[in-house]
């Protein structure tokens, strides 16, 4: 598994729906992108000028909202990741 450093959280995000109610498919370019996910692993905080670590507000199994066009897209073992730094994630759900 993937470890992130200093502020950065890695986050499974949740698929969007490719149907709509109606039962229609919709193509990959009308699909929204997620903007929520479940916290897999978090890094040891920011480091401040004085040599003191804070720590960070998210843990592991939080479910959170992210901002939309934030974080790096990895894929680890076939599954589907973001790495974005802990300011990026906009609220704990």
């Amino acid at each position: 598994m993937l470890k992130p450093l200093a502020d950065r959280v890695l986050v499974k995000v949740e698929e969007e729906e490719t149907k709509t109610m109606g039962g229609i498919l919709l193509p990959d370019t009308a699909q929204k992108k997620s903007q929520k996910g479940v916290v897999v692993a978090v890094g040891s905080g920011k480091m401040t000028e004085e040599g003191k670590r804070l720590p960070l507000e998210v843990k592991e199994g939080n479910e959170v909202l992210f901002a939309k066009y934030s974080g790096t897209e990895i894929e680890d073992k076939g599954e589907k990741y973001l790495l974005l730094s802990e300011r990026d994630i906009l609220a704990i759900l």
